[in-house]
């Protein structure tokens, strides 16, 4: 099948495994590592053709962990966050289907197991409340946002992502100050060993943001000086 052949030789081993017999605590940490390991590969290179052809393929084994472990929260995190990875090639009614998917199996994550991955569901569900339109077209709000991106933060307060999308969000609302907190703690924030290149790629993204918001804020302080330069030389006149 097509698909098989699109695959890379990780995302082969995640097959092999979830088709497998079935798996063991130890063997859904891997199973997860992998999955998140290939969605990362894909993720990160913007090759929109390989993207539209692998998240599919990769829900479909997020799918099969979440119902071989109905009780853990982590397989239900990734199926969310490809639900969610995998609407930005779907028609507007499918994409809005699958972010009210997506919506409802973090707060299934979070009411089973709100520690998972570090926090992860709330990272996400957050990340969803700022990033989807309102009512009535679907459920985004900034209140909610908030509070769950800072709930994600009170679990893992150092972590990379809960970092760099709470000051995302804040950048989103012109809160650019509070947001530089943020960006500055996603840089610094050490590398996971089992998400080395996406924590990497992350990180860069959060140095770009953070370079992009000083240089805002000396373009507004540059700005200002002009404008009171001007002012007091229109004065003079």
């Amino acid at each position: 099948m097509l698909y098989i052949l699109c695959m890379s030789k990780a995302t082969f081993v995640v097959f092999l495994i979830l088709f497998a017999a079935p798996l063991h605590a130890s063997e859904l940490t891997t199973a997860i590592t992998h999955l998140e390991s290939d969605w990362a590969s894909v993720y990160y290179q913007s090759d929109e053709t390989r993207q539209k052809q692998t998240y599919p393929v990769l829900l479909e084994k997020a799918a099969e962990l979440t119902k071989r472990y109905p009780n853990a929260a982590e397989p239900k995190i990734w199926q969310a966050t490809l639900m969610a990875t995998n609407a930005a090639f779907q028609s507007a009614l499918s994409a809005l289907s699958s972010l009210e998917a997506a919506k409802a199996l973090l707060e299934q994550a979070i009411e089973q197991n709100p520690n998972a991955l570090d926090g992860a569901a709330y990272v996400t569900l957050g990340t969803l409340y700022y990033m989807v339109p309102g009512w009535p077209v679907s459920f985004g709000d900034n209140q909610l946002a908030e509070q769950m991106l800072k709930a994600s933060l009170k679990i893992n307060p150092d972590g990379i992502d809960a970092n760099y999308f709470y000051a995302d969000y804040l950048l989103q609302q012109d809160r650019n100050a509070e947001a530089e907190e943020y960006l500055r703690k996603a840089v610094q924030a050490p590398l996971r060993k089992q998400q080395i290149f996406a924590d990497s790629q992350l990180q860069n993204e959060a140095k770009m943001a953070l370079a992009s918001t000083q240089q805002r804020k000396a373009n507004a302080g540059k700005n200002k000086f002009q404008a009171l330069f001007t002012s007091a030389t229109y004065k003079a006149d």
